[in-house]
């Protein structure tokens, strides 16, 4: 939240001596986290209030006009060529020797003719706002010659909170001050305003079907209002220095009350509302306009402001187009309800739609606050758009509010969790300010305090939330640091299972970064990486790019790399270790994984290196480094998976089992995310490849091996892996070491078929082996391959 610390400090007159620095310090230390602070003052110099005496026309540029300005002490002459420029009006004026926000100075000048000997200046040149269309009407409120930085009181300072969800209580200069005012010890002070009379008795009926959603619907008509009249300058400045634009008067008194006591309001043309007011769900088919001019389908589940022609507002979030307020507006209908939290956010965030008033009303809004604000608003509207306020119509269901129920805090659970006593006086002291109207009990360590929460801290609920408010009150910082005494056990390492951080550890030995990456993902890149899964949606998303929970880990990978290559990354490897959540029938099985991308080239560059680009074999490379740390035997096989190109992948494979799958991502695949062509990714059960082989030392044999070179010709589609079986099965417990060291294809070899050189070391653990016994084996095996897979020795 955005606000002015002069508009807070007018609600807490005793705290006005503290600093900008010190608020800010007592803001965080508090738990209201400061975010930023802004100077109000853009930075001009020597502008004043000035008055327009005389308004005529340029005689040689017909869009000009001569003007003659008071600026207190003389009388100067100005060439303007703004549109709403008038006699009489109030404006900001930069006379000769004025320096503007741009760091421009002003200087005489002339103008076809004509000198003058100063500006008149518009929102935008003064750095107030993004007006550009004509001057700034000060509207007669200042003595003429005031310099324009005290008349505006522009020695301000905006700062910016960032507020926890539960602290929705903060969203308002009240709330705020109630916290300085705490905090300081100091009495807060807010505005009075009287009760506005009945002049009319028109009513709109009010009819609440869904008192769940809606336990409180105020309504109020005010007739005969002026939407033409201009909002006074002192809110048109607080509403900006929060970050609001200026709309028109009625808008305005609405954002006003929301940023002054938090409550969100909405003000209707009456004349387009048709039957009375009715809060229910919404009905198939419907549909309605936003403000904003979007169009919206509406649910079932979807609470709804309608009237006998329909919706006219979805609750809590965003009025409708046809009932808003108008130029030709005369009558308002003066919306103000309570809606309850969980209805606002779910469909706020099921439409992608983050307003100021669904900010509140699913943080919370004080469910007593409503009658309040429609009186504020009344009498701001009175006064600045005139005309007559009728009374006050009510709907809803008492039974559907929030409930306060009391929370105890006992002394010795006080003292237990802050390390260390804190007064009783100042206990109670701290919740007497915070209006929580403690009743103590019991004496000594027996002592408790019994409160209820105010209607507005609808976040106190447990002992332990009143031990953090004691704390933030009375000072973190007041408490004594002590180190903590812990016996830390000794750890118990599994000898059959290898620890995760080894796998984290390889990874980043072989160049990889670890990422670490949401388990909520965009449900339509679900659908592109894990086409035949079904994942579990979540019911409340955070937004809709995180609506499904990660069958795998390639989602967050891709959206990482697609980050990293926006900021002009060209080489990347990145990899995560997290759980993955897949359906298996009626139940939901949770299993961690360990996922990397790679892109770019295979070595960084150098003068040394060549700036070949990755390939299949280099991610498999590192795929067998992982699987080699477990001592089990691993093999691959071509995959056939969609998401993988089908000429480079492989499904990876311990002692048999499947562990995981590697490879280039489809063509497709990678056209559909956004992504260049040759990414490479790969996915590993951990818990399977965390299983250690015990390892025994069979001792090493005495006698001399032979080494056995074979050039065999297979068709292109024998791998090597069936190769090796058919050779282990052979030669048997003869064969220590298999390597294929050449693939040939070309001259010699014929289409369809390649050349594959193996070499075989043979050895015997107990004995010499004979050539004749090398020669016959090595022969039987020939035949085996060539009977098995087609082999023939080239």
């Amino acid at each position: 939240m955005k606000f002015s610390e002069r508009w807070l400090k007018s609600w807490v007159p005793g705290g006005t001596e503290i600093s900008t620095e010190k608020l800010c310090e007592q803001l965080t230390n508090a738990g209201l986290e400061v975010d930023g602070v802004e100077s109000v003052h853009p930075g001009f110099s020597g502008v004043v209030v000035a008055t327009v005496t005389s308004v005529e026309p340029h005689p040689h540029a017909p869009a000009l006009s001569i003007c003659r300005v008071a600026t207190g002490n003389r009388a100067v002459e100005v060439v303007c060529g703004a549109p709403n420029v008038r006699a009489g009006m109030q404006a900001a004026f930069a006379p000769v020797g004025a320096q503007l926000p741009d760091g421009i100075r002003v200087d005489l000048a002339e103008r076809h003719g004509v000198a003058s000997e100063g500006m008149l200046l518009s929102d935008a040149e003064l750095g107030l706002g993004d007006d550009e269309s004509g001057l700034l009407d000060l509207e007669g409120s200042f003595s003429v010659g005031r310099d324009l930085v005290g008349a505006l009181a522009l020695e301000d300072t905006c700062i910016d909170l960032d507020l926890t969800p539960n602290r929705g209580d903060c969203l308002s200069i009240r709330g705020l001050a109630r916290e300085v005012g705490l905090l300081n010890n100091v009495t807060v002070l807010p505005p009075r305003f009287e009760r506005s009379p009945e002049e009319t008795d028109t009513c709109f009926p009010i009819c609440v079907k869904n008192t769940a959603g809606c336990p409180r619907y105020l309504g109020r008509v005010i007739e005969d209002v002026d939407v033409s009249a201009r909002t006074p300058m002192w809110m048109r400045e607080r509403l900006r220095r929060c970050g609001l634009r200026s709309i028109d008067p009625v808008v305005d008194v609405t954002n006003y009350v929301l940023l002054e006591l938090g409550q969100p309001m909405h003000a209707f043309d009456l004349a387009q509302l048709h039957g009375g007011i009715v809060v229910r769900d919404g009905r198939p088919g419907e549909s309605i306009v936003l403000l904003d001019g979007r169009e919206i389908a509406v649910e079932d589940t979807t609470l709804l402001i309608c009237d006998g022609n329909g919706p006219v507002a979805i609750a809590g979030v965003m009025g409708g187009e046809r009932s808003g307020v108008s130029p030709a507006t005369r009558n308002v209908f003066l919306e103000c309800a309570f809606f309850a939290p969980q209805t606002v956010a779910a469909t706020a965030r099921r439409f992608g739609l983050h307003t100021d008033a669904a900010h509140r009303y699913e943080r919370g809004v004080d469910c007593e606050l409503q009658a309040e604000a429609v009186e504020r608003a009344t009498g701001l509207l009175l006064d600045i758009v005139g005309g007559k306020a009728g009374p006050i119509v009510a709907a809803g269901s008492d039974d559907h509010l929030p409930k306060r129920s009391t929370v105890s805090l006992r002394r010795s659970r006080l003292q237990h969790l802050v390390g260390e006593a804190v007064a009783d006086a100042e206990v109670t002291r701290i919740f007497e300010r915070l209006e929580m109207k403690p009743v103590t009990s019991g004496d000594g360590e027996q002592k408790a305090w019994r409160v209820t929460p105010p209607s507005h801290r609808f976040d106190i609920e447990l002992e332990e939330d009143l031990v953090e408010e004691v704390l933030r009150i009375h000072g973190y910082n007041t408490v004594a640091s002590r180190v903590p005494a812990a016996t830390l056990p000794l750890g118990q390492p599994a000898r059959d299972k290898l620890p995760t951080s080894r796998l984290a550890d390889l990874l980043v030995d072989l160049g990889y970064s670890e990422a670490i990456t949401y388990s909520f993902i965009d449900p339509k890149v679900a659908d592109i990486l894990d086409p035949q899964a079904d994942p579990l949606r979540v019911v409340n998303p955070i937004s809709n790019d995180h609506a499904a929970m990660r069958t795998n880990l390639l989602a967050g990978l891709v959206a990482a790399l697609g980050n990293n290559l926006a900021r002009q990354a060209s080489r990347l490897r990145l990899f995560e270790i997290g759980q993955c959540f897949q359906r298996r029938a009626d139940d939901l099985t949770q299993a961690t994984w360990c996922g990397g991308i790679l892109f770019g080239n295979r070595e960084q560059e150098s003068w040394a290196q060549d700036e070949s680009a990755l390939d299949f074999f280099d991610v498999k490379g590192d795929v067998e480094r992982l699987l080699a740390q477990g001592g089990r035997d691993a093999t691959f096989a071509p995959a056939r998976d969609p998401i993988l190109h089908p000429g480079q992948s492989a499904t990876a494979f311990l002692d048999g089992d499947e562990v995981g799958r590697l490879g280039r991502l489809h063509p497709e695949v990678e056209a559909a995310l956004g992504l260049p062509s040759g990414v490479f990714v790969f996915e590993l059960n951990v818990d399977a490849v965390s299983q250690l082989r015990i390892r025994r030392d069979d001792g090493q044999s005495r006698f001399p091996s032979v080494r056995r070179d074979l050039a065999l010709v297979v068709e292109q589609k024998v791998d090597a892996a069936s190769i090796q079986a058919v050779a282990r099965r052979c030669l048997g417990e003869l064969l220590t070491e298999f390597r294929v060291f050449d693939v040939y294809v070309g001259k010699g070899i014929a289409d369809g078929s390649k050349s594959v050189a193996i070499g075989m070391t043979l050895q015997h653990p107990s004995r010499t082996l004979a050539d004749a016994e090398v020669h016959d084996r090595i022969a039987e095996l020939v035949a085996a391959l060539g009977a098995e897979l087609g082999a023939r020795l080239r």
